[in-house]
């Protein structure tokens, strides 16, 4: 299985459903909480530079977006052979 990570803040409804989509898949994942900003975000923009917003998702060190970028590599089918999930 993939190596899972995403930045998230607390309350944001979108790292809400992100990780949501990823639980209902079985997937685990490792989540950095940046809410109060500090050394994971600094980690987060060297990571991903240009980000700004939350959840920032990571799947085996590659930079895939935040949830809308998620939800769009599940329904073209994208997702699960990039979290290696049998088809």
């Amino acid at each position: 299985m993939a190596k899972v990570e995403i930045y998230t803040k607390w309350g944001c409804p979108y790292c809400v459903r992100a990780k949501a989509l990823l639980a209902d898949k079985g997937v685990s994942f490792e989540e950095y909480d940046i809410t109060m900003g500090g050394p994971k975000r600094a980690e987060m923009v060297a990571r991903v530079p240009g980000a700004s917003t939350v959840p920032q998702i990571l799947i085996d060190d590659v930079a895939i977006g935040g949830c809308d970028d998620l939800n769009a590599l599940d329904r073209a089918g994208k997702l699960d052979p990039l979290l290696g999930l049998a088809a």
